[in-house]
C-alpha cells in the first residue's frame, strides 16, 4: 500500500556538524522522496519505506536542535496541491 508523504525539515546549521547533518538528511530524503524545494520533500512510498526513512533521519538529526515533520496520507486519500506560481512543478515528471 502506497502512502503520500511530505517531509519538511529545519536543521540547525550554526556549526560545522549541523551543516554535515543537513547534507546527510537531504541525501537520505532523496533516496525515498522528490526534492520539491529547499527543505521540502514529497512522494509516494510504501509503509515500510516511510518507517525506514523516519528511522534513518532520526539517526542523523540532533533531536534538541533540529526539527523534522513527516506528513502522511494513506492510499486513496485525496491531497489537493495548488501551485500558486508559474514555476515548474518538480513532481510533473512522475507518473
Amino acid at each position: 500500500m502506497n502512502i503520500r508523504a511530505i517531509l519538511i525539515y529545519d536543521i540547525n546549521t550554526e556549526d560545522k556538524e549541523g551543516r554535515r547533518r543537513l547534507v546527510r538528511v537531504m541525501k537520505t530524503c532523496r533516496k525515498y522522496l522528490v526534492h520539491v524545494q529547499k527543505s521540502v520533500f514529497e512522494g509516494d512510498v510504501t509503509e515500510g519505506q516511510i518507517v525506514l526513512l523516519r528511522n534513518e533521519v532520526a539517526a542523523i538529526i540532533d533531536r534538541n536542535r533540529d526539527f523534522v515533520i513527516i506528513y502522511s496520507l494513506p492510499d486513496g486519500s485525496k491531497l489537493s496541491r495548488d501551485i500558486v506560481t508559474d514555476t515548474r512543478d518538480p513532481m510533473d515528471n512522475f507518473l
